[in-house]
């Protein structure tokens, strides 16, 4: 009986599993998670779960019970830390276990800061896994001061939190704008009056020099002189893959575990998917962080594991919740040249980019239609008349005829 072992148990390996079992794959499958936690979903952690809107049974993926009825053995609490390939095992705690084909979702890692700025002072939190919320949500009490430090969706959508539970919030951002490595400035005008509206003291252009205090954090002094007085901090500045595991197995890596068009790696049995794996995509090689891409790419790599030997070829689409207004984005941005402003009712607004002819992505603000019609005219390969994205009274469904 083959053994299909699965090293990552977030959204992209509970998905890879699930897909083995729906597709038929009769065979053992043993699920391996470093956390305690059943599979669960990142997205709410930062939003509904630190607001205390949503409990931890409920961010599950699935309840224990389905990997029971699946014959889905779970491995938590305990990470691999080796793979034998040519024996084709992996160790993890005391126990070697045989694989047949090995698929990899580590997923990735929050970047922390340094130890000579401050990083390792009690009070400085990353925003990645349910302990890491848990352990922060305490801190998250009216009144309190709060240092957002760095202004992507993560430190936005913190920043958002924590104005809504009635901490004075300040956010810092090093580069000259919010959403500056994944956005338009429109987009980033938007949210910067959106978070102003609600009282977050937004500073760009300015990075982050130390923080202070014996044991846990007191202060922060910023690189244009400033000094700040906080209670905590939340360090928001991107997240690297989790490679690791892969690399001591001597597995080719760039920007991410490698894998071609249908997962698979520089190892004939091994594969990868979700945030930890870059594949190549339209001339050049990417890797997606989204919820979206976890579940489809884990879900075609599980395909293939049974020999689909389908390609990956996603329209990427993303998400964002901060205060009332839903931001959803279609397509990928890189290299536009121009963007399309199209105003909506009740502070609805999207941004269409293109390069040259070509649309590319739209970033849609509490304007689903937007979004759905942006996406399917990328699924088609298809460039809007502009004309009529601009014009508000306009019907963007006719640009689908």
């Amino acid at each position: 009986m083959a053994h299909h072992v699965i090293v990552g148990a977030g959204q992209a390996g509970a998905s890879l599993a699930a897909k083995l079992r729906a597709e038929g794959f009769a065979g053992d499958i043993t699920l391996i998670g470093s956390e305690d936690a059943l599979p669960y979903q990142r997205p709410p952690l930062s939003k509904q779960y630190l607001l205390g809107e949503m409990d931890a049974e409920r961010l599950h993926l699935r309840p224990r019970s389905f990997y029971d009825e699946q014959g889905i053995a779970l491995r938590l609490g305990r990470p691999v830390t080796r793979i034998d390939r040519q024996a084709r095992r992996v160790t993890v705690g005391d126990a070697a276990l045989p694989y047949d084909q090995l698929a990899l979702t580590t997923g990735s890692t929050p970047r922390h800061l340094p130890a000579a700025v401050g990083g390792d002072l009690h009070g400085v939190y990353v925003v990645r896994t349910l302990a890491d919320v848990d352990a922060m949500a305490p801190e998250f009490t009216e009144g309190r001061r709060v240092l957002i430090v760095g202004g992507g969706y993560i430190g936005l959508e913190a920043a958002a939190v924590a104005s809504k539970r009635g901490l004075q919030v300040t956010l810092v951002e090093m580069a000259d704008r919010i959403l500056q490595r994944v956005a338009a400035p429109e987009t980033s005008d938007y949210f910067r009056a959106l978070h102003r509206a609600h009282g977050v003291d937004i500073r760009e252009g300015v990075g982050l020099a130390r923080l202070t205090g014996d044991d846990a954090v007191t202060g922060a002094e910023l690189a244009d002189g400033s000094t700040l007085e906080v209670d905590f901090v939340v360090v928001g500045v991107g997240i690297v893959p989790a490679t690791e595991i892969a690399e001591v197995a001597g597995l080719e890596i760039e920007n991410g575990i490698k894998v071609d068009a249908t997962g698979r790696t520089s190892d004939p049995t091994i594969w990868a998917a979700g945030d930890c794996a870059s594949f190549p995509y339209r001339g050049g090689r990417i890797r997606l962080e989204s919820v979206q891409n976890a579940i489809d790419q884990a879900e075609l790599v599980a395909r293939n594991m049974m020999g689909a030997g389908m390609a990956y070829d996603p329209v990427p689409w993303f998400w964002s919740d901060q205060y009332d207004v839903k931001l959803q984005i279609a397509g990928l941005n890189g290299g536009y040249d121009t963007i399309v402003a199209r105003q909506g009712d009740s502070g609805a607004a999207s941004f269409w980019y293109f390069r040259g002819a070509q649309f590319l992505a739209v970033d849609a603000m509490n304007d689903p239609r937007a979004y759905m019609i942006g996406k399917r005219l990328l699924e088609a390969g298809k460039s809007p008349d502009r004309a009529v994205i601009s014009d508000p009274a306009s019907d963007l469904k006719a640009l689908l005829k």
